[in-house]
C-alpha cells in the first residue's frame, strides 16, 4: 500500500522539545515526522504538502502514528489528513505510478 499523508500541529505547543519554542514555524514539527519516517527504512517521498510511504498495512500505519506522535509537543492538537492506495501484491509503486505516467505522457507529446 501507498499511503500520503501531511500531519501538522495547531494551538500553543505544551511541552516543545529543547532547542523550540512556541513561535517556531510549523517545519521544524514537520522535520519531526519526516525524520521518523526516513528513519523507517520504508520506500517515502516527501513534497511541499504530503509525504508518501509504501509497506504493509501494519508497518504503514505504525510510521504514519509514530510520525503524527513526534508533531504532538508542537501544539496542543494535531491535525492528519491521509489518503491510501490499497493494491494487495503490488510493491514499488512509489515510483512506478510515476514512472507510467511519464512514459504516458512521452507518448503524447510524440502523437
Amino acid at each position: 500500500m501507498i499511503v500520503a499523508f501531511s500531519v501538522a500541529p495547531s494551538g500553543t505547543a505544551l511541552d516543545a522539545p529543547a532547542g523550540t519554542s512556541d513561535a517556531a514555524s510549523v517545519h521544524t514539527a514537520v522535520a519531526a515526522a519526516v525524520k521518523v519516517v526516513r528513519d523507517s527504512g520504508l520506500p517515502n517521498h516527501t513534497g511541499s504538502m504530503f509525504t508518501e510511504i509504501e509497506g504493509e498495512w501494519d508497518e504503514v500505519m505504525d510510521v504514519v502514528k509514530r510520525a503524527t506522535e513526534a508533531v504532538a509537543p508542537y501544539g496542543s492538537r494535531v491535525s492528519l489528513v491521509l489518503k491510501a492506495d490499497i493494491r494487495p501484491g503490488h510493491s514499488g509503486e512509489l515510483s512506478g505510478k510515476v514512472a507510467r505516467l511519464e512514459k504516458a505522457l512521452d507518448a503524447l507529446e510524440n502523437s
